[in-house]
């Protein structure tokens, strides 16, 4: 937990820079994976509510980042959108957090990273079992 923290403090740090917050960039560098994608479907990627994607999109649209394009027969829906000027962004802080990877974990040899990355695949896998795990069985845990 500490690692993961200072970690997102370190990369929240370097985002400053680029005057992003690091929901902000998550939202700018999924879309560089894969754009249209509804503020639902953002939020299931990312994670986070329905209302915390609204208020991020709306900020990133003020900021000429992003675009809401309507899908076709539905008003109430919008595809996310990213502007060139928020593709410029998501490459540039993309590359801050390759730096940053390449600077702390990519001095770890490899063998190393790969046990490393086993243990968090082991250890995600166990969060997962118990997320779908009932509440009873949480408590007993």
């Amino acid at each position: 937990m500490r690692l993961h923290t200072r970690s997102r403090v370190a990369i929240a740090n370097l985002l400053r820079a680029y005057d992003l917050s690091v929901p902000q960039c998550d939202v700018l560098t999924t879309l560089t994976e894969k754009e249209g994608l509804s503020q639902q479907e953002l939020a299931a990627r990312l994670y986070v509510t329905k209302g915390n994607i609204s208020g991020l999109i709306d900020r990133l649209a003020a900021s000429g980042l992003v675009e809401r394009r309507s899908f076709a027969g539905d008003r109430r829906s919008h595809a996310i959108h990213l502007t060139q000027a928020g593709r410029d962004l998501a490459v540039r802080a993309i590359e801050a957090q390759k730096s940053f990877v390449t600077g702390t974990f990519g001095r770890m040899p490899p063998e190393r990273l790969a046990q490393l990355e086993q243990l968090l695949i082991e250890a995600r896998d166990l969060v997962r079992a118990r997320d779908g795990a009932s509440a009873s069985e949480q408590i007993e845990a």
